[in-house]
């Protein structure tokens, strides 16, 4: 069964969820706590999951500014979708990601959550509302 692996990719962390085999849910695996000086061991971190997981595919959120254009943040998830891209082999799917922190903020702000562990699990809700959109796209297509 191949998954698909959902990346909220900030500077400072690396929000990743994974499907279900289905391709129906989004799970939240984990959020990688990035390395400016050691940007490698992002990669070596999203291969092991890449394996543990049976990943086929990548979908990186693309944060895009509220009027559809794509800025510095934005180009530096591009280049790095290209380069996991490039690295994993696997296809990656950049999927539009505007106001999935927000609603993974207000998610959190419902269930009651302190402001000290949602700064520890916004990143992979994040990822998983990413991940969730792109494969209910996918569904609706079907």
């Amino acid at each position: 069964m191949s998954r698909i692996l959902g990346l909220d990719v900030g500077s400072k962390t690396i929000g990743v969820a994974v499907s279900d085999g289905l391709g129906w849910t989004a799970q939240g695996v984990e959020t990688i706590r990035r390395r400016p000086n050691r940007p490698e061991e992002d990669f070596v971190r999203l291969e092991e999951l890449i394996s543990n997981y049976e990943v086929s595919k990548i979908v990186v959120g693309l944060p895009k500014n509220m009027n559809g254009s794509i800025g510095p943040t934005g180009e530096a998830c591009q280049a790095f979708a290209k380069e996991i891209e490039s690295k994993t082999g696997l296809p990656v799917i950049l999927w539009d990601e505007r106001l999935t922190t927000m609603a993974a903020e207000r998610t959190l702000i419902a269930a009651d959550v302190s402001r000290k562990k949602r700064k520890q699990v916004i990143d992979k809700l994040a990822a998983s509302i990413i991940l969730q959109g792109y494969m209910d796209s996918q569904q609706n297509r079907n």
